[in-house]
């Protein structure tokens, strides 16, 4: 939680230069990398199937890819801190995803939490889309991590779904992970960025930290989390991590807290609180 929590900021020393998509593709190709030099250190065996690679592609573009560019992108224009916080409807929308697709009962307390949470959400937001007199890149913003909500918490229903089919493990994440960062720089090259690399100091360091920290050590321990309580509760990171990322936010980027800020973070907290121990 923590290692993710800091990630937010990490990712602010990857804007510039370097397009956004060309970034992503980055963090997951080396991460990729690592994790399959790991497998064939291990004796893992990276072969699967072409119906099972079909899966592993779907997961990487969503989970890996395209969520991960939105969410460069919003960094653009609003705090890692407040992007962060829109993590925190993961589990609701986790929770409507598992009762869509994995057909799972709705009760009135994880509906009230929804609620809750959303209106929570909202209140974080709200200073930010005051400002929006002065400057529209705010809904730029906020689009964008919406989106990467959306398409995240879709990627983390896939690998649920993988999970029950046994499509699991560290090969899987490297097929997975180097899927995404292949969809992110065809996206890249689809769009005119330049390929491009940042040799300076902190664009070099925040890389390494993404991937091998951020994106490696983190996940392994999220996609095991997946396959043991569902994605609905495993995201409940994404409850405690927006608030550790908007500390950091606030001591790096000079965040300035509003009262609904806090309140908002409560009224999320507790929402998404009533959520998951409705499951238990």
């Amino acid at each position: 939680m923590l290692i993710w929590g800091t990630t937010w900021l990490a990712i602010t020393f990857q804007l510039g230069p370097v397009a956004p998509e060309v970034s992503v593709s980055h963090r997951f190709l080396l991460a990729a990398l690592v994790i399959a030099a790991w497998c064939r250190w291990r004796g893992l065996s990276l072969r699967f199937r072409p119906a099972e690679h079909v899966a592993l592609v779907l997961m990487g573009v969503t989970l890996y890819a395209f969520s991960y560019v939105l969410v460069y992108h919003a960094e653009l224009y609003l705090a890692s801190g407040v992007v962060a916080i829109g993590y925190s409807a993961s589990p609701l929308l986790s929770m409507l995803g598992t009762r869509l697709f994995f057909r799972q009962a709705v009760t009135a307390r994880m509906a009230l939490g929804a609620a809750l949470g959303i209106l929570g959400i909202a209140m974080v937001f709200w200073p930010e889309f005051a400002r929006l007199q002065e400057s529209r890149n705010v809904a730029l913003g906020a689009t964008c991590t919406l989106l990467a909500v959306l398409i995240s918490t879709s990627g983390g229903l896939l690998a649920q779904r993988n999970h029950q089919r046994n499509l699991h493990g560290w090969p899987t994440m490297a097929w997975s992970m180097g899927y995404g960062g292949l969809a992110s720089l065809a996206l890249a090259l689809a769009l005119g960025r330049p390929y491009t690399i940042d040799l300076g100091a902190p664009y070099l360091l925040s890389l390494l930290y993404l991937s091998l920290l951020g994106t490696v050590v983190t996940f392994a321990g999220w996609l095991t989390l997946i396959g043991r309580i569902g994605a609905a509760r495993a995201s409940y990171v994404g409850v405690m991590v927006p608030v550790v990322a908007l500390v950091i936010s606030t001591l790096f980027e000079g965040f300035d807290w509003h009262p609904l800020t806090a309140a908002g973070i409560a009224v999320s907290i507790a929402g998404n609180v009533l959520v998951l121990g409705s499951r238990r």
